[in-house]
């Protein structure tokens, strides 16, 4: 999607690349940030989420986003085992004129298994300039 805020239409789905549940990872991260997490549950909800925050920064480092206020909405819906293939996707789902120059874009974001099932999804409210 790199477009303006006048370009982005309301409706349009955006990928935002996929990802699998890297084994080492998931162990190093629940020995950092998650002491008494099993990885045979899966990836806890922190790493889920810091894993569509990597697919989303990714996906709009070439977006004409000038700045994110805010995640919310946030609903986690299971834990992907180790080598699971996620992939991310946004629905711009409202957009605001702010001026001349900037707009903002209410978009919801979802994380999706192989099997199309959700695992995690949340709300973001963006700055695009026009």
């Amino acid at each position: 999607m790199p477009a303006s805020f006048d370009d982005i239409e309301i409706g349009q789905v955006v990928s935002l690349g996929a990802t699998a549940v890297d084994p080492a990872a998931l162990e190093a991260f629940c020995g950092a940030f998650t002491p008494g997490w099993s990885t045979e549950r899966g990836a806890p909800d922190a790493m889920v989420f810091a894993i569509w925050a990597r697919l989303d920064a990714m996906a709009a480092t070439d977006w004409p986003q000038t700045k994110r206020l805010g995640v919310d909405a946030l609903r986690w819906m299971r834990n992907p085992p180790p080598g699971e293939l996620l992939r991310g996707r946004m629905t711009i789902m409202a957009k605001d004129p702010v001026g001349d120059g900037k707009g903002v874009i209410i978009a919801q974001h979802d994380l999706l298994d192989e099997a199309g099932r959700l695992v995690f999804s949340c709300l973001t409210r963006s700055v695009f300039a026009r």
